[in-house]
């Protein structure tokens, strides 16, 4: 990709916002508690993307949103760094950040994913990072149940859809889905896949990975064609 747009579970804002440090390399914002002292010192000195952050603001503008902010304080969370750090070791791409809103309405993500689809065509990737189970009580204590596999199903079915129509309306009602609360009693970390799947226009979900982790189903989704330009991960 010539430049990656990352929506991480891990920044919510009232309205969207999109980070633009002053920095030309991105700083670390260690947002996690009780890990080993080596987890503090990752690094993951990736550039940062003035270019793509204003072409953001300006699509999310032209879309109808006329409360865009912009963060230049913030560094970029592990929902960020983590997974980039194991898809592109080398920090060598430009990479930009925008915020979930914290109504947590999924419709809005759809639209906010819709209203930045044309990145694709500059060959900018779209990753949701987030995580399709995350109820960490169950998670911890080591309770997953069958829970986790309807709603991975659930999840499955309705992302490989071939009607983009069918795939955005069951999103915006995922909360009706078999297993849905006990998923995800807090949705922070389903909503970066709606964002995504606004942004996917009408290329199909693929599920490019689905394993067990600590007893939990849990699945990735790809939009768009590997092969292809126009990505947008979840």
């Amino acid at each position: 990709p010539t430049s990656i747009l990352v929506i991480s579970a891990h920044w919510e804002q009232e309205s969207p916002t999109v980070l633009d440090p002053t920095n030309d390399r991105h700083s670390l914002l260690y947002d996690y508690y009780g890990f080993p002292k080596s987890t503090y010192q990752i690094e993951y000195p990736a550039p940062t993307a003035p270019q793509l952050t204003q072409k953001i603001s300006s699509l999310l503008s032209k879309a109808g949103y006329d409360d865009v902010s912009k963060e230049a304080s913030r560094g970029i969370d592990h929902g960020v760094f983590v997974p980039l750090k194991l898809m592109f070791p080398d920090a060598n791409i430009p990479i930009a950040q925008l915020s979930l809103l914290s109504n947590m309405d999924p419709e809005e993500h759809i639209q906010l994913g819709a209203a930045i689809a044309s990145l694709r065509d500059d060959g900018v990737l779209i990753v949701g990072s987030g995580m399709s189970y995350h109820n960490l009580r169950n998670l911890m204590s080591g309770n997953v149940d069958e829970t986790s596999d309807m709603f991975d199903s659930w999840l499955a079915d309705s992302v490989t859809s071939d009607d983009p129509n069918e795939v955005k309306k069951r999103l915006t009602q995922w909360a009706d889905a078999s297993g849905a609360r006990e998923a995800h009693p807090r949705e922070e970390h389903l909503l970066p896949l709606m964002v995504c799947a606004g942004a996917a226009g009408k290329d199909r979900g693929t599920i490019t990975f689905s394993d067990r982790i600590m007893g939990a189903k849990v699945s990735s989704v790809r939009f768009g064609d590997e092969n292809n330009d126009r990505m947008a991960k979840s």
